[in-house]
């Protein structure tokens, strides 16, 4: 017990935490999932429940977990003395925290992959721009998809036709057709004419149509992935070479950003939290300039307001918002702990909120004139030449931009873009799980934060491995499917039920006065209703939304075997198992299911000089590290607190 503890460590500057929180908040999400919602739910009529579920969810959740950490200076783990009976809960982010981490820095190594290839190509043309590399197919294709529509001739548009298709296939089916009495003896493809060929016929024909991809998309998965060499999850295949060093070298990035905390990565984001804003404005303006950007904008911002009838549009737009704004993970609470504690966090979460939903809505007009042009350049729809998740950053991107002037330089600075979006949540997500630590045996660690730091990189870059194999995509997919999905909002219930029914909201509003100096009556009108009956509503309606709308894990054809899945649950199950066994844990260890609920003596504001009020009494809390301090209320080994009933 003896010894002088280690003081934790602040913000040098409000903007630091700020560009902490916006680069935590605006991340590879914003720029891939966010605008693939949006069309799939009926372009700009997705704004309204969007905006929604951010005022009666999101905004309230990233204030609550704002102000709790920086009334208590304590990580998502130690702010739990408030009610140790949910001790779990700040396990269960932790947890949650390092499972994201594992994966989220593997597509951070995509990245940097397409980035170096960018550069050293600087000189001439990317990769993925032709097909007749070494690891493309007869199956693919650069050339734009036939213009249908401005051809007169019915001989051009069969020709055009059966450029797509396998035209031994296409004999066969006229054939079976003409036995079947639906075409005249004797007729051909030119007989029966384009028309019928591609619409009235057309169901009969889609197994001749000849599968098509892209030289971006062969890139992706047969050189960059090399999944063709795997055998689904059951043999996932050798580890890349070329992978496992990139992903040595993000992890190494992330060392050397969080080696000494807050101190370095504070720094850090001003250069990450603001270059992507750059890189998206350069990319906008050069949108908006190619042919075909009004059909992106168009299909982006033109509302299809039957969609709002839709239920899963609005359980959508709540699950964006969540892992958006990042509530539930503990970086929220872990960035708010280095917080002064008169710092204004209600503004901060006001402009961070706004900030990440704005740069969501400004990234898509980006994002859709580019898809705009490609679908302009191939004669597709927009739909068509866009993805979600890995297959829009690294499939529909790169040839978007391997249609541009000076290809290489563009894909470049795109990449190192994608880099600094998931290098700032990357960040705060590690730093969550190494503060988090740290707090339950501060006079080691903190002496100890760089070599505990290297440790913490090691263990994620070794669990990160088998992504790095052929079939490691599948791992990946996995990861992302489950482990930060149910589990996340029911942490954020269970934390908004803690504090304000077992701890209180009158003694949570009296904390946040404290703060603030001021209680605006925006606060009883606004945030405890919504923390205390609308907000907890909605998460549970998410969470039963995507429950009813369940679908087995899958990537692309490949569905995950009912092993894969099991591994899957058990990876979501984690952190609701972390409460249970805390909720057991504090009802054994404190004695009781009401000494578990009530806050621990020491709970209040970390330094002496912020105790005020109700906790100037508070005998048990030793800020000092005083020796004599904790003699005095030490007794067999452990320490007492006679004032703990006056609280």
């Amino acid at each position: 017990m003896g010894g002088q503890a280690v003081e934790r460590e602040s913000w040098d500057r409000k903007l630091d935490f700020i560009l902490s929180c916006v680069g935590y908040a605006v991340g590879l999400g914003n720029v891939w999932r966010f605008p693939y919602l949006c069309y799939r739910n009926g372009g700009g009529a997705f704004l309204v429940p969007y905006v929604i579920m951010l005022l009666i969810a999101g905004l309230p959740i990233f204030f609550f977990e704002l102000a709790l950490g920086q009334f208590a200076s304590e990580g998502p783990i130690t702010v739990w003395k408030v009610s140790p009976l949910f001790y779990g809960v700040g396990c269960g982010m932790v947890v949650i925290s390092g499972l994201v981490s594992i994966y989220y820095n593997v597509i951070i190594m995509y990245a940097i992959y397409y980035m170096f290839v960018s550069f050293v190509n600087l000189d001439g043309e990317v990769p993925w721009k032709y097909c007749g590399q070494p690891w493309n197919t007869d199956s693919c294709r650069n050339e734009s998809f036939p213009d249908f529509a401005s051809m007169n001739n019915d001989t051009e548009k069969v020709n055009s036709w059966l450029s797509l298709a396998n035209v031994s296939c296409v004999n066969q089916t006229i054939t079976t057709l003409i036995t079947a009495g639906n075409a005249n003896t004797g007729d051909d493809y030119y007989d029966i004419g384009y028309g019928d060929l591609s619409d009235t016929y057309k169901p009969n024909f889609t197994n001749c149509m000849t599968k098509f991809e892209s030289p971006s998309e062969q890139y992706w998965t047969r050189f960059v992935l090399r999944y063709h060499e795997a055998n689904g999850l059951d043999d996932i295949g050798g580890i890349s070479l070329k992978n496992i060093i990139c992903l040595l070298f993000a992890w190494i990035l992330i060392f050397f950003c969080l080696m000494k905390g807050i101190k370095s990565s504070g720094k850090v984001v001003y250069f990450t939290a603001t270059f992507p804003y750059l890189v998206i404005t350069v990319l906008l303006v050069r949108g908006l300039t190619l042919p075909g950007f009004k059909q992106g904008i168009e299909f982006y911002i033109i509302p299809t307001w039957d969609k709002l009838l839709n239920i899963k549009v609005w359980s959508d737009a709540a699950t964006q918002i969540f892992y958006s704004l990042g509530p539930g993970f503990g970086g929220l609470l872990c960035m708010s702990s280095f917080n002064r504690f008169k710092n204004n966090c209600w503004r901060d979460s006001v402009i961070v909120a706004f900030i990440n939903c704005g740069t969501s809505v400004f990234a898509g007009f980006a994002i859709f004139s580019l898809l705009g042009y490609m679908a302009h350049q191939t004669n597709q729809a927009v739909e068509d030449v866009a993805d979600s998740g890995p297959g829009l950053a690294f499939v529909a991107y790169p040839e978007g931009l391997a249609k541009l002037p000076v290809s290489a330089l563009w894909s470049f600075l795109f990449f190192f873009m994608l880099i600094t979006l998931g290098l700032d949540s990357q960040m705060v997500m590690m730093e969550t799980v190494i503060s988090g630590v740290t707090d339950i045996w501060p006079r080691f660690l903190r002496t100890h934060k760089a070599p505990f730091t290297f440790v913490c990189c090691i263990i994620g870059f070794l669990l990160g491995i088998p992504m790095t194999t052929k079939g490691g995509i599948l791992v990946l997919t996995m990861f992302d499917w489950y482990s930060g999905s149910y589990n996340l909002m029911l942490i954020s219930l269970f934390e908004l039920v803690a504090v304000c029914w077992f701890y209180g909201i009158r003694k949570f509003m009296k904390d946040i006065e404290m703060m603030l100096g001021h209680r605006p009556m925006i606060f009883w009108f606004y945030y405890v209703p919504l923390w205390c009956v609308i907000t907890p509503v909605a998460i549970i309606f998410i969470v039963v939304m995507s429950g009813v709308n369940y679908t087995a894990a899958y990537y692309g054809e490949y569905t995950f075997p009912p092993w894969a899945e099991g591994i899957g649950w058990c990876l979501a199950v984690l952190p609701i198992l972390c409460v249970v066994i805390g909720v057991i844990f504090g009802i054994v260890k404190f004695g009781g299911l009401a000494s578990a609920m009530r806050p621990r003596p020491d709970w209040g504001p970390r330094l002496k000089e912020n105790r005020t009020g109700e906790y100037n009494d508070n005998y048990g809390y030793d800020p000092s590290g005083d020796a004599e301090a904790e003699a005095a209320y030490t007794k067999n080994g452990a320490i007492v607190y006679p004032e703990f009933d006056k609280l």
